[in-house]
């Protein structure tokens, strides 16, 4: 390993442990108009539309969360035949809040980074998303000081899997793709993408769930349950 390339979420912080939690509670401190239990479930719903059912929807709502978490209240406020844009801005406020607090680092991620640093491993820190809420992430947490490179989607302008986000990782570190890994929980983004540059794919597995069926064909280098197997 001359140099690894990292995610961020679901990688170094648990960012999607309480999102059914965090909903259902910004959903209990407003007046709804139907009952809660039932716009809940269609919430739940018109979430998994809205993230699953077009791509690029995907990639064009990712870079605004609060715009696009706003747009899934409204529409499952529409579908419920209750529409108010104000109620789903509040909701989706409510929401942003209560993830905010509950999204924190893996037990081992700080140790893991220390002991890699201290080795004198280039890290890059590479993640897709919206650039105000990953720089808030990384300030909290106080992850700048470990990367020699951090590349955000909202902010070069494009994210995983495009090649040029992965080069631009490279050369921030000024380092060539021969000995680079790269480790995340998204097998195409941070192993499928990655090692068709030449990186060592490394796919995390916190869950042993095992390859989804999406990329049954899939081949990481090395499949990991904590960020802790990098060490050993």
């Amino acid at each position: 390993m001359k140099a690894l390339l990292l995610d961020l979420d679901d990688t170094l912080l648990a960012y999607s442990a309480g999102v059914d939690v965090s909903w259902a509670e910004a959903c209990g401190v407003v007046s709804l108009p139907i009952e809660k239990d039932t716009f809940v479930a269609t919430l739940a719903e018109t979430r998994k539309w809205f993230w699953s059912g077009d791509p690029e929807r995907h990639a064009r709502e990712r870079v605004d969360m609060l715009g696009a978490w706003t747009k899934i209240v409204v529409e499952a406020l529409v579908r419920c035949g209750c529409p108010d844009a104000a109620l789903a801005a509040a909701i989706a406020r409510d929401y942003a809040a209560r993830r905010r607090e509950a999204m924190q680092l893996f037990p081992e991620s700080r140790a893991v980074l220390e002991a890699l640093r201290t080795r004198g491993l280039p890290l890059a820190l590479v993640t897709n998303g919206d650039a105000l809420q990953q720089r808030d992430k990384i300030q909290r947490h106080d992850l700048a000081r470990y990367f020699g490179a951090i590349v955000i989607e909202g902010e070069f302008g494009c994210g995983k899997p495009q090649e040029r986000v992965y080069r631009e990782a490279l050369r921030q570190l000024g380092v060539g793709p021969h000995g680079v890994w790269m480790v995340g929980d998204n097998v195409e983004w941070d192993v499928v993408a990655p090692q068709r540059l030449g990186f060592t794919g490394v796919w995390i597995d916190r869950e042993g769930a095992g390859l989804p069926p999406t990329h049954a064909d899939a081949r990481p280098h090395r499949i990991i349950r904590s960020l802790s197997e990098l060490l050993t």
